[in-house]
């Protein structure tokens, strides 16, 4: 009979919190730990065995999944004295959170360095899909550490997809991102244009789930403004900076994005 991995969590807020349920539910003994507090109650009052460092985690786990906001508490986490002071060599850290493709890499080495696997595993498809534990989890990295993480990904993805190497999984992440912007910036152009003619826009919409015309953020209109996606697109913008690559469209879209929110979004319904 196959061992079950020891999981860890760190991040425990919106999306980090519902992870760790997911990972719960399914049988694997999880080790939590956030800097909020009310997190780690939180955490705690569902099972979560909360400690009280990140290397504590590392201690405790096999397999740790990282959700937290930017790449430098992404370092912070991992660095010498925090995860790698810790986890067993063998062990595989899955970064969760959206983090520049150049940050994986150099995070990658340095953890080779240690004998721990490091994988860039950021999911896609908003809080609801977390809630739901069917998240799309795009991942960068060895194909064997994912062999080991993979049940752990799979408690919280309907969909574990490897990418190639490591900063792929970021790299989708981002041209994922990047096209849903797009997509809310022209249907929001498109619905405007529609309920100044006239037209009844929820019937509008419902019609249009059938059509060419049809997309994902039509179809969750009001929802989300997927503002949650800038920092992908601002990381984007500056890596075709970096390399020289015209993106004229991505930028005008990061712009016009700058002047949408849900509340205009919501308009549009009424």
């Amino acid at each position: 009979m196959t061992t079950k991995p020891r999981a860890g969590m760190i991040g425990l807020g919106a999306m980090g919190h519902q992870f760790a349920r997911h990972m719960l539910a399914n049988g694997f003994e999880v080790t939590g730990f956030d800097v909020s507090r009310e997190c780690n109650e939180r955490a705690a009052g569902i099972g979560v065995n909360v400690v009280p460092s990140v290397a504590d985690v590392g201690k405790n786990s096999d397999v740790v999944v990282i959700m937290v906001a930017t790449d430098e508490q992404v370092e912070n986490v991992i660095g010498k004295e925090g995860l790698l002071a810790a986890l067993k060599p063998g062990s595989v850290i899955c970064v969760a959170s959206s983090t520049d493709p150049n940050t994986a890499r150099a995070l990658e080495k340095l953890c080779l360095e240690r004998q721990v696997a490091l994988l860039d595993t950021p999911v896609v498809l908003g809080q609801e899909a977390a809630n739901n534990g069917t998240c799309t989890c795009f991942v960068g990295g060895d194909e064997k550490a994912l062999e080991k993480a993979r049940p752990v990904l799979s408690c919280f993805s309907a969909n574990v997809m490897h990418i190639g190497a490591s900063g792929g999984g970021q790299i989708a992440k981002m041209i994922n991102n990047l096209l849903l912007w797009s997509c809310i910036s022209a249907n929001f152009e498109a619905l405007s244009f529609a309920k100044k003619l006239g037209a009844d826009v929820p019937k509008l919409i419902e019609a249009l789930k059938f059509s060419s015309g049809a997309n994902w953020s039509l179809a969750r209109w009001g929802k989300s403004t997927g503002k949650w996606a800038e920092k992908d697109m601002d990381v984007a913008l500056e890596l075709a900076q970096e390399i020289k690559l015209p993106m004229p469209l991505a930028a005008h879209v990061d712009q016009l994005m700058k002047s949408i929110d849900q509340d205009k979004m919501k308009a549009l319904l009424k």
